[in-house]
């Protein structure tokens, strides 16, 4: 399967589209291809001598190679932990869609492929004008939903698949990330969203805090069906 590029949703925030997007660099690296990260927009940044700093961004850097320059991987880079429409604001910051292609450009002009990293949900704006799926539709992306397997995830996952459709923007499959040790019956939950969703799934991520992304990449099969 041809992966130029993707883009990675999910079905809320803080469900592991980060670790998620870390595992698929080293499944893409994994099967031969040059593989790096971006995440274009990033709120809740630390101070470096270098400029502002995000955690996500900096794993996805790790995960990557060859490894881009900070500037090209997250082009904004918002101070406050925020949704990213009141971060910007707070940092005087306007967000838009041509220093993000720019960046694409760059990144897409020395990898066979780049994981493209969304924030929050599907439907969270990144400002007044601009939303996820202009980023999508700008760079001509095919989008991967992460499930964060917790109690809701059916409704979450099928509202989020629904949302993506209904925006014009081509879901080709999703996977099903474990956020939740003390869930009941993950089992029979991730098969009924295998029987619900209509959509190749791309494999299932253990709860494995701590663990090194790359040693999961066996987890996932690249196109589905895992």
């Amino acid at each position: 399967m041809q992966l130029p590029a993707l883009y990675i949703t999910g079905t809320d925030t803080g469900i592991g589209k980060t670790f998620s997007s870390c595992v698929l660099l080293h499944a893409l690296r994994q099967s031969g291809r040059r593989a790096s990260g971006m995440k274009p927009v990033a709120s809740g940044c630390h101070a470096t001598p270098q400029g502002w700093r995000n955690d996500d961004a900096l794993a996805l850097l790790a995960a990557s190679d060859p490894a881009p320059r900070y500037a090209d991987l997250n082009p904004f880079a918002l101070p406050q932990p925020l949704a990213p429409e009141i971060a910007a604001a707070e940092a005087g910051v306007t967000l838009s869609l041509a220093p993000i292609e720019a960046a694409f450009a760059r990144l897409q002009a020395t990898a066979d492929s780049v994981v493209v990293e969304g924030v929050g949900g599907w439907l969270a704006p990144l400002s007044a004008t601009l939303e996820q799926m202009d980023v999508v539709r700008a760079l001509q992306l095919p989008v991967v939903m992460v499930v964060g397997m917790r109690l809701g995830c059916l409704n979450h996952a099928r509202l989020t698949a629904q949302a993506i459709a209904a925006s014009g923007a081509h879901c080709i499959g999703w996977i099903g990330n474990e956020v939740d040790p003390q869930m009941a019956r993950r089992d029979e939950n991730f098969a009924l969203l295998r029987t619900r969703l209509p959509l190749p799934c791309w494999g299932r991520l253990p709860y494995a805090p701590g663990t090194d992304p790359a040693t999961l990449a066996r987890c996932l099969r690249l196109g589905g069906q895992a």
